[in-house]
């Protein structure tokens, strides 16, 4: 049965394939909702003039932290999950690689590595890195590193770490898109959904990004990126290692202290 707030939007947009028209989705995907997911709230918002608040109200109550204004510190937490989430989730284009080159550092640890990663993207083209990626995360029959929490974490790929985190996802309402493959504990997509929660472009409750870096990030998340740094096959990602390394020591710190 659908929920009230998806039932109004398709109404308003004048059916399931206009409002999947209108979002850029394929219309059997809106067909298999029962309610807006998270991430789409906003672009569904956008498309119907229905309000966030009348498709998931389950997810704008006062308990929520929405709308609400981001500090500095935050502002820069979400770019570099982001940064990471873009460079493991496949191999970047010329023009990321480009921009990537323009990165300034400073004389702070996180400055170091942006330093390092911009050296690394002038020394290399996108044809080469998009080999070194294939040797790194694919390869003919597995790549160098799997870089997934299950395998990590029991030795084998479809295991518990994914079924807590696919629970998690739910309560959050978080849905992974369908043209991904990858299962949702591949450390981009992890890297996605903390850059999602920490810019409150997913709503989640408060302090959801402390619990879901403690529960699926930083079990693993540093030996997946020192084993990344040290890689056979690495070069420009030896670079992306050393940035996540470099970053998920820095915030686990930051968890540590008191609140």
């Amino acid at each position: 049965m659908r929920d009230p707030g998806l039932d109004k939007a398709i109404r308003s947009a004048g059916g399931v394939s206009e409002l999947a028209r209108r979002i850029g989705i394929a219309q059997p995907s809106v067909s298999n909702w029962n309610r807006v997911p998270a991430e789409r709230v906003a672009a569904v918002e956008a498309a119907t003039g229905i309000s966030r608040a009348i498709l998931r109200p389950d997810l704008f109550g006062a308990d929520f932290q929405v709308n609400g204004t981001l500090d500095e510190i935050d502002v820069a937490r979400a770019q570099e999950y982001a940064l990471l989430a873009v460079l493991l989730a496949k191999a970047p284009d010329a023009d990321l690689i480009k921009r990537l080159e323009e990165l300034e550092g400073d004389e702070s640890e996180m400055g170091r590595v942006h330093t390092a990663l911009a050296d690394a993207a002038a020394s290399v083209n996108a044809q080469q890195v998009e080999r070194e990626y294939f040797d790194v995360f694919i390869g003919v029959g597995r790549g160098e590193l799997l870089p997934y929490a299950s395998f990590y974490l029991t030795g084998f790929l479809h295991e518990r770490p994914l079924a807590r985190l696919r629970g998690d996802l739910f309560l959050l309402g978080i849905e992974k898109n369908d043209d991904n493959p990858d299962p949702e504990d591949h450390i981009a997509f992890l890297c996605e959904i903390m850059a999602g929660i920490v810019s409150k472009r997913f709503p989640a409750p408060v302090g959801a990004d402390r619990q879901f870096f403690e529960k699926h990030i930083k079990p693993w998340a540093s030996r997946f990126f020192a084993d990344l740094e040290a890689a056979d096959s690495a070069k420009f990602y030896r670079s992306v290692g050393k940035l996540g390394r470099v970053f998920i020591e820095i915030e686990t710190e930051a968890f540590a202290l008191p609140s």
